[in-house]
């Protein structure tokens, strides 16, 4: 396999990352499909703030988006999602050198940690856990999952970016 490389979003990647987030999640059994969208709208509304693409061969197939967050009362908290890679192209680790190089750019921002809604079997290799007290609306708690940067841990509600709230009927843009 060609070396993976990964950098930042530009505008010119903005077509790809929709279609790879449509295709990525289009038979996900928890996905609503709307990834696509909810990273449209936190690009229009200036909350997209790490965005970083896989290239594989010079083509973009792999997304990973990461937006702030407000866990109880604490602000510098970053929530990641959505991420995805082209369906052919999963499990081959592209995924996990997304989510590595954003938890790495987190860092460099002195973040307090990183939150997700998601399988804590793929997440616990970044160190992702379950912690008591964490929760987000409508979400079992196996499934709200933290990596602190300190030594803290967050309790409280995680309160996402509204973008996160959207339904597919919000928006016909469906690649």
């Amino acid at each position: 396999m060609p070396e993976i490389v990964i950098h930042p979003e530009t505008p010119s990647d903005v077509d790809a990352i929709s279609e790879i987030n449509v295709s990525a999640f289009l038979d996900h059994p928890y996905s609503h499909q709307t990834e696509h969208l909810i990273v449209d709208a936190l690009r229009s509304s200036g909350a997209l703030d790490v965005s970083l693409v896989a290239l594989l061969g010079g083509r973009p197939v792999g997304h990973v988006a990461f937006s702030k967050a407000t866990v109880g009362v604490s602000d510098g908290w970053f929530l990641l999602g959505p991420v995805g890679v082209r369906p052919d192209l999963q499990g081959q680790g592209i995924g996990s050198a997304l989510v590595s190089a954003g938890l790495e750019e987190l860092r460099s921002r002195g973040a307090l940690g990183c939150v997700l809604v998601g399988d804590p079997r793929f997440y616990r290799r970044f160190g992702f856990s379950s912690v008591s007290g964490l929760t987000y609306e409508g979400v079992p708690d196996e499934n709200v999952l933290c990596l602190p940067f300190g030594t803290d841990a967050p309790s409280g509600s995680i309160h996402a970016h509204d973008a996160f709230s959207i339904e597919a009927g919000d928006d016909d843009r469906r690649a």
